[in-house]
């Protein structure tokens, strides 16, 4: 069996472990820090790990090339997913800060959302404009979570697409 250093493979390892690097974060600032997320936060977190899913599969399964360049496309339409879903969450942050007046006011959380509505309703829920949304309470280096998450999707997606589309030796 080859080992994990296996050329074709360490890329998909790498993402796969910043996933799981940044879910553990995620946890600790909700659950150490006390920082609640809203509705989107969650939602980015859903592809966080769908996409590390998606390398630790590719990981464990060793493809070949075909194999590879699906798990590269599939890991990073769950990247670009996420990345949008960040962008929005960036944009919401934004307007709150520049156009308060436009944010419609507080959705559901999530919980009660997912209880009660229908899937399709749910989904909509999900990108209302959320007062909660807007709201930066965390930052680094002048950047909210929802700013570093996209950067990471969108590196993370990049990563992917290079490990599936790049020439073994």
């Amino acid at each position: 069996m080859p080992s994990l250093r296996t050329p074709g493979y360490s890329p998909f390892a790498l993402v796969a472990f910043a996933c799981a690097a940044l879910m553990g974060y995620a946890l600790f600032a909700q659950h150490v820090q006390g920082f609640e997320p809203c509705m989107l936060c969650m939602v980015q977190r859903v592809f966080v790990c769908a996409t590390g899913l998606v390398a630790l599969i590719a990981v464990l399964h060793r493809p070949g090339v075909v194999g590879r360049r699906v798990y590269g496309i599939l890991g990073a339409l769950m990247a670009g997913t996420g990345a949008y879903v960040a962008g929005r969450h960036v944009y919401l942050q934004q307007l709150a800060l520049t156009a308060p007046e436009q944010l419609d006011g507080c959705a559901p959380s999530f919980e009660y959302a997912l209880q009660n509505y229908g899937l399709p309703k749910f989904l909509g829920a999900i990108f209302i404009r959320d007062q909660d949304c807007g709201v930066i309470d965390w930052t680094f280096l002048g950047l909210s979570m929802p700013a570093w998450v996209l950067i990471w999707f969108v590196v993370i997606a990049l990563v992917l697409l290079w490990a599936g589309f790049r020439r073994m030796r």
